[in-house]
């Protein structure tokens, strides 16, 4: 007789299971809970700070902007340098504006490990410009940048040994304030990294990033008046993270709470410090928040050089004369590659352009990190900023030009890996603007969409300021608008589970009974397994549902703005859509050039030794249409043990020089290497050490291509004092 299974062990087994489970899930809960009601009582500690922020640096404030002839809740202060730390007075300043896009400032200073602390790590004295909650009465986006440019005026006061002007490293927002104040004043900052940073708004691609169209959705900006009124004049950031959260549902209403859930043991501190960040919301000037959406996110006016100053002055992108480093990321939902780099586009129709006008731009791609992890994310500090940090320098003596920042590891066979800092190799590749576009970019039809989009919000908040606005304001007083602040869905969802509500206070201590006998699961129980599976399809299901409603949202978009009877009321009948949105003519910078290159003409044969030996190197590197820093750590070597007589030019002169040569050699390529014996010394010996350091650098990244080698050894002739000849 064939004998039965026996399942008791197996039942047991799964009935054990199970409780070991139960015991577990109750456990994360109740200390889930508890990370929540510390969660609202931070925020509560925050709200009653006069400067609520995340910096983890200690700082004392330098410039209080609120005393300045134009008032703004912004101010400059300087990062103490923690003990042992050794700050460089020759290196340049760096200065990290924060992001004032709803939350509180210190983002880029909220770990060690972030903006401030690489910059600090590498001697270089560090301010933050960061700001108060509540603006200054009457504040406007111009008054802003007008305290920016005092900051870094004085900070570059208090650096007079520093070789060269401040550095400015600015998040999201910042990003396009900082190129406003550059734009208008050109002579004040050094290099200007922009991270993550909106510049081309209605730019992007079919299928993804539909934040874009939130002003078309909306009708237009009429919404942002009647929230300003609602606010008695002011705007409350709480509305511009929620928007920030609803752009990703999986992530905001599943993902990172069930990521501190399932691992309560581990993460509840990382993710209290960033939500101590995220759960403190500033407030704007309701005018403010207006001209910003009406300029820029609605009607891109930014880089088609369409905003003036309060005295007439353009905001003019090509005036700026620092090298711009743009950070932008694939992964970047809120500011997608194409807004963070399509103003380019929008400005040049040529890269040569850009040499010409004396431009240095620089850009670098990520594949994944999201839009904060641009700026807080550990990973990208260790590799990217870090970088950026440590080839600033370099990036400031680069010739005008596109370039693609292209940061890879070193590997076992890279060449003379002791010329690199760290463990990854920073270069700098050439492109051509047909690489931005192959990026993705708007058609005709989209951009009359678009033009539609701006002229029914100029409508639509006519209307609303006309009918619906007295009665608004006549109904909305101080006290009522404070109190829909506080009831506003960001802030309720933090101060519900703090102390003040009395269903939590007994939970510190059950908490704290359960930390005490905490009986983790294994992870290789089936019933884990099981939660495990339902939150993937929980996730799934979260973002299936997103791009469904993102797929509508386009599709709404698209249909509504292209109606011909739409763009015919407002004014737009019959026009065959244009093939872009182009910069007015600047007949200065015209007349500018052209005086440029007649005074070129005349500058073939002037120099000396350093003119010759950049000229050179201009020549040499040109067909390789790249550089690293293996080559510019050799030609510093070199400088620092040259004698004095010839390295006594500063970095800004060098800077000045070279990309004067450089534009001879593009000018006249040939011209320019036949002048170059002029400009040599008659000393054989100054020649000869000439020439082995322009070796030296020209091969410093190893394999030197063919064409280079040719143009190396044609120059090393006319180094030795033997004719030029032509391959």
């Amino acid at each position: 007789m064939q004998r039965q299974p026996d399942f008791n062990p197996w039942l047991g087994r799964t009935i054990t299971a199970a409780q070991e489970y139960c015991l577990d899930a109750w456990q994360r809960g109740i200390l889930f809970l508890d990370v929540l009601r510390e969660r609202g009582n931070i925020f509560w500690e925050r709200q009653a700070e006069a400067v609520p922020n995340v910096l983890q640096f200690d700082w004392e404030l330098i410039c209080d902007g609120r005393k300045l002839p134009r008032p703004v809740n912004y101010g400059l202060v300087r990062i103490i340098p923690p003990e042992g730390t050794k700050i460089d007075p020759a290196k340049p300043p760096f200065i990290v504006v924060d992001p004032r896009a709803g939350h509180g400032p210190g983002i880029g200073g909220m770990k060690q490990e972030s903006e401030i602390g690489l910059a600090l790590a590498a001697g270089h004295a560090c301010y933050l410009i960061g700001f108060t909650p509540d603006p200054a009465p009457g504040q406007t986006v111009e008054d802003v940048c007008r305290a920016e440019a005092a900051f870094v005026e004085e900070v570059a006061r208090r650096h007079p040994e520093a070789e060269g002007k401040p550095v400015i490293v600015a998040n999201c927002q910042a990003g396009w304030q900082i190129l406003m104040m550059a734009a208008v004043n050109p002579d004040l900052p050094g290099p200007i990294l922009v991270a993550g940073s909106p510049l081309s708004y209605w730019a992007g691609v079919h299928g993804r990033n539909p934040m874009r169209y939130s002003g078309g959705l909306l009708g237009g900006t009429w919404l942002t008046a009647l929230t300003g009124d609602v606010g008695a004049g002011l705007f409350d950031g709480a509305w511009l993270i929620a928007n920030f959260e609803s752009l990703d549902l999986a992530n905001t209403f599943w993902k990172k709470p069930y990521n501190v859930y399932s691992k309560v043991d581990t993460e509840p501190r990382r993710f209290l410090d960033f939500e101590a960040y995220w759960g403190t919301p500033v407030l704007l000037e309701a005018g403010e928040m207006q001209w910003i959406v009406d300029n820029l996110f609605v009607g891109d006016k930014l880089a088609t050089g369409g905003l003036r100053t309060s005295d007439g002055v353009r905001i003019d992108l090509r005036n700026i004369r620092s090298p711009i480093i743009v950070f932008c990321s694939w992964g970047d939902n809120i500011t997608p590659p194409q807004q963070a780099l399509d103003w380019i586009t929008d400005i040049y129709d040529d890269e040569r352009e850009i040499a010409a006008n004396g431009q240095t731009i620089v850009y670098t791609l990520h594949q994944s990190i999201g839009h904060l992890g641009i700026f807080v994310s550990g990973k990208v500090a260790a590799k990217e900023h870090r970088e950026f940090v440590s080839c600033m320098d370099m990036i400031d003596l680069m010739p005008p030009g596109l370039y693609e920042a292209v940061i890879t590891e070193v590997e076992e066979d890279t060449a003379n890996p002791s010329l690199v800092h760290g463990k990854y190799l920073f270069r700098l590749e050439q492109r051509t603007l047909d690489d931005i576009r192959a990026l993705g970019h708007n058609s005709p039809e989209d951009i009359q969409r678009f033009e539609t989009t701006a002229r029914v919000s100029e409508v639509n908040n006519g209307l609303y300021r006309t009918y619906l606005r007295p009665v608004v304001r006549t109904l909305v007083t101080e006290s009522a608008a404070e109190t829909i602040r506080q009831m506003h869905p960001h802030r309720l969802r933090f101060a519900v589970f703090s102390d003040r509500n009395p269903l939590m206070r007994p939970l510190e201590g059950l908490a704290d009974a359960v930390r005490g006998a905490r009986a983790p699961v294994s992870a290789h129980n089936p019933f884990l397994a099981v939660e495990k599976a339902m939150a993937a399809w929980i996730e799934g299901s979260l973002e299936s549902i997103g791009k469904l409603r993102d797929a509508m949202h386009e599709t709404v978009f698209m249909n509504t703005y292209a109606s011909p009877l739409l763009q015919a009321m407002v004014g737009l009948p019959g026009q065959a859509p244009s093939a872009g949105r182009r910069i007015e003519r600047d007949l200065v910078r015209e007349a500018d050039e052209a005086r440029l290159r007649s005074e070129l003409e005349n500058r073939f044969d002037v120099g000396g030794l350093i003119e010759a030996f950049l000229r050179a190197l201009v020549y040499v590197t040109l067909p390789e249409r790249a550089a690293d820093e293996r080559g510019f750590a050799m030609a510093r070597a070199i400088r620092a043990a040259a004698p004095p007589e010839t390295a006594q030019a500063s970095e800004s002169e060098l800077k000045e020089t070279l990309k004067e040569q450089y534009l001879l050699v593009c000018l006249d390529e040939e011209r320019a290497v036949e002048a170059i014996p002029k400009l040599l010394p008659k000393d054989v010996e100054q020649r000869r050490q000439a020439s082995e350091a322009l070796r030296k650098v020209a091969t410093a990244r190893g394999a030197v291509a063919p064409e280079s080698r040719r143009r190396l050894a044609r120059i090393e002739q006319l180094f030795d004092g033997k004719a030029a000849g032509h391959a």
